[in-house]
């Protein structure tokens, strides 16, 4: 579904990816590991039109590089960023409204489906989305994301911050995304959660692709890990 060839991102004149490629399959999770500054953030950024880049990137067989961001969203890629971007003085219920595609009509996701899989959400649906915790404003932009019924959703640092008991529920979430047959491109840092859902692993350093393959050959290569992944 998702192709790129030869990415290469700018920041004014920092050259940050350094000819980035790879695929995300239909109902596939890819995990795009790496320490901080190693470009995964970039390469979701570039992908959803919001840097400046050279290189190919198609998406259903479409080129949609230069593309404006909306334009990319009405094609079918849902962006979660890592700093979750809610609207603090709307409600939780209005910040799901403001992510729906159209008039919902034909969506593979309802409210319901959201108050059904975080009841958290559905608690607090006429709360303001500035008052949540942190765990519960990672649910509402990953469900506001869904709303917009994509076939891909690239998900920048997911766990970042949470409780273990909240990063299991997020783990959970995104395996049910894949059983309805939507890719996943997950950015994280935490290996355990990453291993233990994603069909591929692809490990970066220095703005490049290091490492490509199975969670089972990442675990069983601890060069790569060493170099590129632990602290």
């Amino acid at each position: 579904m998702l192709k790129i060839q030869n990415l290469h991102a700018y920041y004014g004149k920092s050259h940050v990816l350094h000819g980035v490629g790879f695929e995300v399959g239909q109902g596939e999770i890819v995990a795009l590991l790496g320490r901080n500054g190693s470009g995964r953030s970039t390469t979701a950024k570039a992908i959803m039109g919001l840097v400046d880049c050279e290189g190919t990137i198609d998406w259903k067989g479409q080129a949609i590089r230069g593309h404006k961001p909306f334009e990319i969203a009405h094609r079918g890629i849902g962006y979660v960023p890592e700093n979750r971007e809610i609207f603090p003085k709307l409600t939780v219920h209005q910040n799901l409204l403001l992510g729906q595609k159209g008039s919902g009509k034909g969506s593979r996701w309802s409210f319901d489906d959201m108050y059904a899989m975080f009841p958290r959400l559905k608690e607090r649906q006429h709360t303001e989305a500035g008052v949540l915790s942190g765990g519960e404003q990672q649910m509402l932009t990953l469900c506001r994301t869904l709303m917009g019924d994509p076939d891909l959703i690239i998900i920048d640092e997911p766990t970042e911050g949470l409780a273990p008991k909240i990063v299991e529920l997020v783990g959970e979430y995104l395996q049910k995304l894949k059983a309805r047959g939507i890719s996943v491109l997950l950015i994280e840092q935490k290996l355990t959660i990453a291993m233990a859902i994603s069909d591929r692993a692809l490990v970066m350093g220095h703005g490049s692709i290091v490492f490509e393959g199975t969670p089972d050959s990442l675990r069983a290569d601890p060069y790569t890990r060493k170099e590129w992944l632990e602290v």
